[in-house]
């Protein structure tokens, strides 16, 4: 095996586009590794883990445009060669006419909001750009300081308008969906996040139940820290607390800071009590709201079942899963994609031990319970998101697999706009590599509706077809795995990383 980098000098690309472009290039014959990167210090650090750099790359800088490609010999020219064919798809967001803010303000003043997705240190810039020329601002990026991220949302609240994000993963705005989102019919419904795949599956949820979205306001996954203070979270509050087509308002969360959730829960209560009911999921223990005015919901399925019975509506029935035997080994792995479902999953296992290691590092599985968020930074170095590519995501589930400690195995499968188009694919190949009766058993679940591109019912057919078990919801999903291991819980937390040779 060879690596081979490939510098393009000031040139930039969407990061989108860089991650579809490296998952079609790691999937040509005899290419084990790619990355295309704007070669920003963050991300050199990234791709130097990945053992992903070569002497190439000492000459790059952040407005550089940086291509790593791992695999045998005779096949990386052909890699390289496709690079720019690549990026200049039509459909790619990294066409060379893609707008940045200022252009699409000059083609069209009245547009209402710019798109951003540019490398981290240079987001904050294109966000005041679009904020001044009184746009609302979907930051996609990722890796925008704190410091940058406080001023973007100060400013956007001085001037009445959104911020979402940095590092926003979905919205739907207006009916228009941005980021990965799923296609969710109109509804009455209101959604604020600091969780992408947390917003995912509650609204999913909703639209099964058949109710509608009308607005889903992302808002990064910082914005209910002590540092940020909930920003843009306040301001969505007002914004849906004002708006009479918006029936009642769903929050959703991972685990905020304790002085800011009372905060939020204190102005949700006034929303409530003119009128407009709100449930509120943090996903880190029932929280107690003064008066009742706000249904405080412990998990996500919960959560779209209370406003679903918040409308006057009935939840479906609950779920019963099958009786199965005792599995032989002792410790649940879950792999999860979406970061929200580890922390839900936490809940129910909260000794379990959380993995922090680069994507390249050997996988070694602890002798514990074990929840992986797969989509956080550590392990997308030179990497597409596992929602895009499930490389990374196949090759920790073959090790589960094998591993006879392992006594059940938890999935998840998200569909939707930017998901790749068939996301179920790859999980199953791996199971099917191994008798059903060779291996612990394996619980999935699918975040998607019936609209969705992938073909929700095809993909659950996939996995059910390849022995793996479905649940309802991510909440059922945890619950019922969780159900089939042994009492025993390790005595404390663990957190494993590379170095320490757990990942």
């Amino acid at each position: 095996m060879r690596t081979v980098n490939s510098l393009r000098r000031d040139t930039y690309a969407d990061s989108v586009a860089l991650m579809r472009a490296a998952r079609t290039l790691g999937a040509l014959p005899g290419v084990s590794a790619a990355s295309l990167v704007m070669a920003t210090e963050a991300n050199l650090r990234l791709l130097a883990d990945a053992r992903l750099l070569t002497a190439e790359a000492e000459r790059a800088g952040p407005n550089d445009l940086l291509v790593a490609v791992r695999g045998h010999a005779d096949a990386l020219a052909d890699a390289l060669a496709a690079v720019d064919g690549l990026l200049a798809q039509p459909d790619s967001p990294a066409a060379p006419d893609a707008p940045t803010a200022r252009a699409l303000t000059e083609a069209d003043p009245g547009t209402a909001l710019a798109l951003i997705s540019t490398p981290g240190p240079y987001a904050a810039a294109e966000a005041l750009k679009a904020l001044r020329r009184g746009m609302h601002a979907f930051v996609f990026s990722d890796n925008v300081p704190l410091d940058q991220e406080i001023r973007i949302k100060q400013e956007a609240h001085r001037a009445g308008l959104l911020a979402m994000g940095p590092d926003c993963g979905t919205a739907v705005i207006d009916g228009i969906p941005l980021g990965f989102a799923n296609v969710l019919r109109p509804g009455r419904i209101g959604l604020i996040g600091a969780s992408g795949t947390g917003l995912q599956q509650v609204s999913c949820l909703l639209d099964a139940h058949g109710e509608g979205v009308r607005q889903m306001i992302g808002t990064g996954g910082r914005d209910l820290s002590a540092d940020v203070g909930g920003i843009t979270t306040l301001d969505a509050l007002e914004l849906l607390d004002a708006d009479p087509g918006c029936e009642l308002i769903v929050l959703v969360s991972k685990p905020p800071a304790p002085e800011v959730a009372e905060q939020v829960l204190a102005r949700a209560a006034r929303a409530a009590r003119a009128g407009k009911p709100v449930v509120a999921c943090f996903l880190d223990g029932a929280r107690s709201v003064p008066g009742g005015r706000v249904t405080v919901a412990g998990t996500l399925r919960d959560a779209a079942s209370a406003a679903v019975g918040r409308l006057g509506g009935k939840s479906r029935e609950g779920f019963t899963p099958p009786h199965l035997p005792v599995p032989s080994g002792r410790w649940l792995r879950a792999l999860y994609a979406g970061g929200t479902f580890a922390y839900e999953a936490r809940r129910i296992l909260p000794d379990a031990a959380t993995g922090t290691g680069p994507a390249g590092a050997q996988i070694r599985l602890p002798d514990c319970h074990l929840i992986l968020d797969l989509g956080d930074d550590a392990y997308t170095a030179g990497r597409p998101h596992p929602m895009i590519d499930p490389t990374v995501r196949a090759a920790h589930l073959r090790v589960a697999l094998a591993d006879p400690r392992t006594a059940v195995v938890v999935l998840d499968v998200v569909l939707g706009h930017g998901a790749g188009p068939d996301p179920a694919a790859a999980l199953a190949a791996e199971l099917r590599r191994v008798p059903a009766a060779e291996r612990p058993p394996v619980v999935a679940f699918v975040v998607g509706t019936d609209a969705d591109p992938q073909d929700r019912a095809a993909q659950e057919a996939r996995l059910r077809e390849a022995g793996a078990l479905l649940a309802p919801t991510s909440t059922d999903a945890i619950e019922w795995a969780a159900a089939l291991v042994p009492a025993h819980r390790p005595e404390r937390s663990q957190e494993l990383t590379a170095a320490g040779g757990a990942v």
